[in-house]
């Protein structure tokens, strides 16, 4: 008796704010029930996570897919603000190509809110083991009329560079930015930086260097 009594209390304490949730979570129902479905596109940026250490992506990248999105009117204003993510898992990729298809399993949507499809609904990289080499630095001078560089010196006289094997193995030549020789007799000191000539290689360490020129009148 006194359990029942017990269970009474609890269901009829703050009933007057219990009917008033209620209230709100019935009202709050039917105006998204109601709410008309709509399509929507929205561009998204890729994202991708767990990459070996070891390895790099050797070919272009993809930074953005397209996303055909259906839902509720309101839910579909929220993804203006809450933008979808695309997040692909490279943790067990291996040297070669890739495919990763672009589905639910990749994309992290708003609550009422699904994925009709994804253009393009699939995307490819192509992985290759890192690479690293240390290169001589040759610095690029410009010449003023009448005077001539006779000696000069890099500090220091090679870098280090990284990436895909392939990209490294091709890099021929690693250049200073232009030094513009003075119009007059003497030595000259000119930090520089180095750039090599392929997007997919890096400077794994120091790439700003010491250039140190001897001019002479001609």
């Amino acid at each position: 008796m006194k359990r029942g009594k017990w269970l009474l209390s609890l269901v009829v304490r703050n009933a007057g704010w219990k009917l008033l949730s209620l209230a709100i979570a019935v009202g709050v129902w039917i105006v998204v029930a109601n709410e008309p479905e709509l399509s929507a596109f929205a561009t998204v940026g890729v994202e991708y996570r767990n990459l070996p250490d070891d390895l790099e992506i050797s070919s272009d990248p993809v930074s953005s897919v397209k996303l055909e999105l259906r839902g509720p009117s309101g839910q579909l204003r929220a993804v203006g603000s809450a933008a979808p993510e695309v997040i692909l898992d490279m943790s067990k990729v291996l040297p070669g190509e890739r495919t990763f298809p672009i589905g639910d399993g990749s994309i992290k949507l708003v609550r009422g809110v699904h994925l009709v499809r994804a253009i393009p609904s699939e995307v490819r990289f192509h992985f290759e083991r890192r690479s690293e080499r240390t290169l001589k630095v040759t610095p690029r001078f410009r010449d003023r009329d009448g005077y001539e560089v006779v000696d000069f010196s890099v500090t220091p006289d090679s870098v280090a560079i990284a990436g895909p094997a392939s990209h490294v193995a091709q890099v021929a030549a690693v250049q200073t930015d232009q030094v513009n020789v003075p119009a007059r007799a003497g030595s000259f000191e000119y930090p520089v930086n180095t750039f090599v000539d392929d997007p997919f290689v890096r400077f794994s360490g120091l790439a700003r260097v010491t250039v140190t020129v001897t001019v002479r009148k001609k």
